[in-house]
């Protein structure tokens, strides 16, 4: 039978907020991303709740938080107690990217969602992968692969593909089409019919302009701005596109030498600098090869100040600067902060890159045209003092003392543990026990005892003695010299990165020794005096592109998720003309049923017909052409065997893509001169006793006068002409080039 597939939104269908999917295939169930918004909105996730503790596995697609960031969450308080599988630079970057989150809050808030232990938690049961490792999964999972491939929008961004049996299931969201500065351009158009294509509608009524325009205008109003003595704030994601931002502005300020600070804001920007520099190998192909050939790390950053506080912002000189903070939603952090001491001065510019989450500040401050006032909480983390402190520390004690009351009310109470009650009682004493009375047991608090049971079978007190198995001889104790062994391995840059982290939040402070405090939260109303602009650097697939690409792979099933309703409608209507018949887009908590119309039956071949099959050689595999008929079913196995008498004859089946361009390179290898011709569509072959020419004729390659090879109906080859020592000599190349059963 086909393998059944449904999915089910949890979160982000018909709308733009996070994304989370439930997936199930056959009994296994993934859930596709595990995202949260910025403003941590808790009813988002109940959708989650009832599904968390029965999942198998988690595939994490971004390491941004519409993605991954309800995973802690999830995890410490939902019983989400699966394997999460994600790329390098997903796991340590999405842990950088929490991190911040948690710190930003905790800084201004008694934030108890999530811990910095439950981050940690979190991204410690990641199984990270490298793109296109093949996985296959045990256990409940048998028989299914999962393989990452790059979705080039985040360092690490994946495109999943779920394969079982015969089906395909191919999960793209938020994937590029471009190449950029520090990444290639997605794998997507690589994929050819699968059985089911999950794409989100996010970008699909969006279109971008070109490139160097839109770099240049970037870099004209940042510039305009610093020449009028104005700052530039530019609220970033952590762990997001201010990768490629901040490697543009590096180079330009490098390369024009630019004294004006430009300076990257966040608690974890040693964390993701350090990392970034270590991870080429995730990059595009001219970052390793100008590191290869010139030992040039383009994240060395070298005119960007590193900054973890306000307080080291305030020590740069004075002036105009450009400072990249997060959070990229002002809801928190460093940003936010910035943006309401800078947004009162005309002078200044607030430039966002990318579209603000639904409900947060940012996204007030996008539209247009821009709000004449926008009110804004303020959060403030204030000492206690006097009699609030008096009245804190007493109710420390108070459950202080409560705490040990009930502790003690939880010890077990000892049996008598003097030595009278535990010597042994003479024969006569214990042949002739008390009738009919129980005799008392005196409880005795001995300080060398307290706490330990003795044994039933002992006659006195005793500790617990340790048997020291060790062999020794008279040198002393023998030791294994291969334990001692330093071995040289390669460095985990995910595991160095995270004990990096806890050690800069160790020597910045540590949050359970605060102070005590109390939270001051103030409503105020700012008048954004500021110029507010939007400039496109998402890094996503525009609209165009994703049509395009969404016709190339023709999926046989289309789900479209994550998306506003109008650009899911649009989108879909698109595709069922241009695509494919059946294009679905559920909503949330819908189950939508993507199971293929094609069934797949598990077959057992015969000896007798594996003794008549002849096999091609093709890559690593071998293929042959098998004629039979099906048995009886025998324990899930559906026998083949020999057909009674001669099979029918097939026709030719050419295994592989066939081009004629690939074909006329061969002929030229084989020693037939090949020419150019001014046609750039058409191939004709023209050979004789004393010389050889090719040329391109109307999508046929033509081989001498009377000898054609062709394309039919796809991929099928078909050669034309009149038997001749030509005829036989191209056939022959053709035969070695393509396999053919």
């Amino acid at each position: 039978m086909g393998t059944s597939v449904q999915l089910t939104p949890l979160a982000g269908a018909h709308s733009e907020g996070p994304l989370c999917y439930l997936l199930q295939v056959d009994d296994f169930r993934f859930l596709l991303d595990c995202g949260w918004n910025d403003v941590f909105d808790v009813s988002l996730l109940q959708p989650l709740v009832s599904v968390a503790p029965t999942i198998d596995a988690v595939l994490l697609s971004h390491s941004d938080t519409l993605h991954l960031g309800a995973l802690p969450y999830a995890i410490a308080k939902l019983g989400l107690n699966a394997t999460v599988y994600c790329t390098h630079p997903i796991r340590s970057m999405g842990h950088m990217q929490m991190y911040d989150h948690c710190l930003s809050r905790t800084a201004v808030s008694h934030f108890d969602l999530f811990s910095l232990d439950d981050v940690d938690t979190a991204f410690s049961n990641t199984c990270p992968l490298k793109y296109s490792q093949h996985f296959p999964l045990q256990g409940k999972g048998q028989g299914i692969i999962i393989t990452p491939f790059p979705a080039a929008r985040l360092l690490g961004g994946t495109i999943w593909k779920i394969t079982k049996d015969t089906e395909d299931i191919i999960y793209a969201v938020d994937f590029n089409h471009r190449k950029e500065r520090h990444l290639n351009a997605t794998v997507l158009e690589s994929f050819t019919r699968p059985a089911v294509l999950i794409t989100d509608a996010y970008n699909a009524l969006n279109s971008q302009p070109v490139r160097r325009q839109r770099d240049q205008e970037f870099l004209d109003i940042i510039l305009r701005t610093l020449r009028s003595s104005g700052n530039v704030l530019l609220p970033v994601e952590p762990s997001g596109r201010v990768l490629e931002i901040i490697l543009y502005l590096d180079q330009h300020w490098s390369q024009h030498r630019i004294n004006v600070p430009l300076v990257f804001l966040t608690y974890v920007v040693g964390s993701v600098t350090d990392f970034v520099k270590s991870s080429l190998e995730w990059m595009n192909d001219a970052i390793g090869k100008a590191f290869e050939q010139n030992r040039e790390n383009p994240f060395a950053l070298r005119s960007v100040k590193l900054c973890t506080s306000r307080k080291q912002l305030e020590e740069l000189p004075p002036g105009p600067r450009v400072v990249l903070a997060s959070m990229a939603s002002l809801e928190t952090g460093f940003a936010k902060e910035l943006f309401l001491e800078w947004a009162v001065d005309p002078k200044n510019l607030v430039l966002f890159t990318e579209r603000a989450q639904v409900g947060t500040l940012a996204r007030q401050l996008q539209v247009e045209p821009p709000p004449k006032i926008v009110k804004i909480t303020i959060s403030k983390k204030v000492l206690l003092v006097g009699e609030e402190l008096e009245a804190y520390e007493r109710e420390q004690s108070r459950l202080r003392e409560e705490a040990r009351n009930a502790a003690s009310q939880q010890e077990p109470v000892q049996p008598a543990s003097s030595s009278d009650d535990l010597m042994p009682s003479s024969p006569d004493e214990s042949s002739t026990p008390s009738e009919g009375k129980q005799q008392a047991v005196t409880v005795h608090h001995d300080i060398f005892i307290d706490g330990f049971t003795v044994p039933a079978d002992t006659v006195a007190p005793m500790f617990p003695v340790y048997d020291d198995s060790n062999e020794r001889d008279e040198y002393g104790e023998i030791i294994n010299p291969d334990d001692f062994v330093i071995k040289e391995e390669f460095m985990d840059y995910s595991q160095t990165q995270a004990n990096a982290n806890n050690i800069k939040l160790e020597t910045e402070g540590d949050t359970s020794a605060e102070k005590p405090s109390k939270v001051v939260t103030t409503d105020t109303a700012v008048v954004p005096l500021c110029a507010l602009t939007f400039m496109d650097f998402e890094g996503r697939a525009d609209g165009r592109s994703i049509k395009s690409i969404l016709a190339h792979v023709a999926p046989l099933k289309l789900v479209l998720i994550h998306g506003s309703a109008e650009s899911t409608e649009h989108l879909k209507q698109h595709c069922l003309k241009n695509v494919c018949p059946f294009v679905y887009t559920p909503r949330v908590g819908e189950n939508m049923n993507v199971t293929s119309d094609l069934n797949a039956y598990k077959l057992r071949l015969t000896e007798r017909i594996m003794s008549s099959v002849l096999f091609r050689k093709l890559g690593d595999y071998e293929l042959a052409w098998v004629d039979g008929e099906i048995g009886q079913n025998e324990e899930d196995l559906l026998p083949l065997l020999p057909l009674d008498g001669t099979p029918p004859p097939h026709k030719t089946v050419f295994v592989g893509d066939l081009r004629l361009a690939d074909f006329k390179q061969l002929l030229a290898t084989k020693g037939i001169q090949v020419t150019s011709s001014c046609s750039a569509v058409l191939v004709r072959c023209l050979t004789s006793a004393s010389h050889a020419q090719a040329e391109f004729a109307g999508g046929v390659l033509r081989c001498a006068d009377n000898i054609a090879v062709r394309k039919s109906g796809g991929q099928q080859l078909v050669i034309e002409g009149s038997l001749s020592d030509d005829y036989y000599k191209v056939r022959e190349l053709l035969y070695s080039q393509y396999h053919i059963v």
